[in-house]
């Protein structure tokens, strides 16, 4: 049998633990708190049934007092009810909201890196947080409001046909034109109009923040009206998107609800005016007069309870939205984990017959690609950009999992390892670093937590970093980012270096680590680098074909093919796609402008 599938309320539920008893606590209350609301309506046709029997002895009226401390009672009493209804539903959201980051959180955890290169941080922070915050608001406040409006709406009913069926229809036909006019903006294909219109509203913050980070870049180029071309694009579809719901869409039918809920009294008067006559022949006149200023004191809340309705529909979109925001993020694919996971033996690194294709791609980034680097060994891959260079350097670390083969440390394939034992084999070192906005020490110290103050300063020195710390306001304990303190690309890179060297991984990759570095940084890198590769297994990823003349092997990898493996002299040799590259590098090495000819 097919299982029934959880409303996005019973999803958020299932996230408050064990305050989710507190969630439905407080939605009880808040019902109770709304039926006192109502309580005192009675006593006011109460109050006034009194005094129109005694008219105009009004002294002898004698029970107005008793009937106005008891509206006042169930008025207070609603309050406090609401109040403690509100706590309880706040105590579950705020539970709800913080189960959901930290589950969020724990699932990306389990995601390959990999990941994290086609979603940004951002838009993911952005996703869990939005859920969650929508979610707090849901749960705190419009559920328990919708549980009011519930009971507030049920009580309507009864006090609308308690004293005078006729009056209670006319000021229930007011709600339901209001309630149909609700519909027709928020159900049907109208609800789609929502999702297009948040959705547009999305982009356009997206596009907006791109536009802001890339001024220096479009000031530069000079060239603004075409950079703001993908904004104003943004603008003009969130603009037409909404002038499409708010005046197509809702325009006549809201106009409609608020005349009907705030003109509730306009339907009470020709039911009145009907009812008249016949109260004054039957001599009932007194007790007409009674309901009909009950009646159009009670048309008051009408307006308040449909109020409460359409915000109730709104939470239950928002519901909607939150657990669709937060299903981006728990639809991510985790690693999975071996129930029996195995150690490397050595730190030898083996593809077998590997093919790996990206998400949404037809064509695959690696096509049966087979290699082997031996403990120790240098081994270079090279080749046109998009051969899969930095795809088959990612899948060693389980950034990306192989499609079909086996890519294998020490024997042993890397989906029957451990993770954070296969992390603590290889170490990393990409063309575009990132530093945290924290100390030098703490930078470095990253990459081995336990590391002592005199180890992270040895690292340091062998990444030929003493020059950056000598210059900085506070040595190894200046933060980045603090006061004005950056580092250029490629000292950012030294630091780097410097971290995979205090981690002293047997295994390390090495993705274009001197391509943003200017020619004195690069030397010093170079010698950085030269300490992090002694003794180690390295696979190093260069377009600089120069640094890799001495690899142990090189292989050349075009259109996610190995289509050549050897030495650099063997390759050269061979005259293949290799020899043609490092002729074509040479060419563009040896390349100068000379002055020319003055023209006469």
């Amino acid at each position: 049998m097919k299982e029934k599938k959880k409303g996005d309320i019973s999803v958020l539920l299932d996230y408050a633990g064990n305050y989710k008893g507190l969630t439905f606590l407080g939605l009880a209350l808040s019902a109770i708190a709304m039926v006192l609301g109502t309580l005192p309506y009675i006593c006011i046709w109460l109050v006034v049934r009194d005094l129109i029997a005694v008219a105009p002895n009004w002294s002898q009226a004698t029970g107005i007092a008793r009937y106005g401390w008891m509206a006042f009672i169930f008025a207070f009493g609603g309050i406090l009810v609401y109040f403690a209804a509100l706590m309880c539903t706040h105590l579950a959201a705020f539970r709800t909201a913080s189960n959901i980051r930290k589950r969020g959180m724990a699932h990306m955890m389990n995601t390959p890196l990999g990941f994290f290169d086609d979603h940004a941080s951002g838009y993911l922070r952005n996703r869990l947080d939005a859920a969650a915050s929508d979610t707090e608001t849901l749960l705190a406040h419009n559920l328990a409001d919708i549980a009011g409006t519930v009971a507030m709406f049920l009580s309507m009913l009864v006090l609308m046909f308690a004293f005078d069926w006729r009056m209670g229809a006319a000021c229930l036909l007011a709600a339901v034109v209001s309630l149909i006019a609700m519909f027709s903006m928020m159900g049907g294909k109208n609800a789609n109009l929502m999702m297009e219109y948040q959705t547009a509203q999305d982009v356009m913050s997206k596009a907006g923040t791109e536009y802001v980070r890339g001024i220096p870049v479009v000031k530069v180029f000079q060239q603004t009206v075409y950079s703001f071309k993908a904004f104003k694009q943004s603008i003009e579809d969130y603009s037409a998107k909404a002038e499409r719901y708010t005046d197509g869409v809702c325009r006549v039918p809201q106009a409609i609800n608020l005349t009907a809920t705030e003109g509730a009294f306009a339907f009470l008067v020709p039911a009145a005016i009907f009812i008249a006559p016949a109260a004054l022949k039957n001599g009932n006149f007194a007790t007409f007069i009674t309901n009909f200023a009950f009646y159009a004191v009670f048309s008051a809340i009408v307006s308040t309870a449909l109020a409460r309705i359409m915000f109730a529909a709104s939470g239950t979109m928002m519901a909607r939205t939150a657990v669709g925001r937060f299903n981006e993020v728990m639809n991510a694919p985790t690693l999975e984990i071996s129930d029996n996971p195995k150690r490397p033996k050595d730190n030898t690194v083996e593809f077998k017959d590997v093919s790996f294709t990206y998400e949404g791609s037809g064509m695959p980034a690696l096509d049966h690609v087979s290699f082997k680097v031996q403990p120790g060994q240098t081994v270079a891959l090279v080749g046109p950009s998009g051969g899969g260079k930095t795809t088959a350097a990612s899948l060693i670390p389980r950034f990306w999992d192989v499609s079909e083969g086996s890519v294998e440390v020490g024997g042993v394939n890397v989906k029957d390892t451990d993770p954070h034992v296969l992390m603590s084999q290889v170490a990393f070192v990409f063309q575009n670093n990132r530093l945290f906005k924290t100390s030098i020490l703490e930078n470095v110290r990253i990459a081995k937590p336990t590391a002592g103050r005199e180890a992270v300063e040895a690292a340091l020195d062998a990444a030929q970093c003493r020059d950056i710390l000598d210059k900085l306001p506070n040595g190894i304990d200046t933060v980045i980012g603090a006061e004005g303190t950056y580092l250029s690309g490629g000292e950012q890179q030294r630091v780097a270096l410097a971290r995979a060297i205090l981690k002293d991984a047997p295994i390390v990759v090495l993705d274009e680590a001197t391509a943003i570095a200017d020619p004195e940084n690069e030397a010093m890198i170079q010698k950085a680098l030269a300490a992090l590769m002694k003794d180690k297994t390295v696979i190093m990823i260069a377009h600089r074909l120069s640094t890799i003349v001495d690899a142990d092997k090189i292989i050349v990898l075009d259109s996610g093919k190995a289509v050549e493996q050897g030495t650099h002299d063997e390759l050269v040799k061979a005259g293949g796609l290799y020899a043609r590259m490092w002729e074509d590098y040479n060419r563009a090495v040896q390349w100068k402008i000379t002055a020319s000819e003055e023209v006469r």
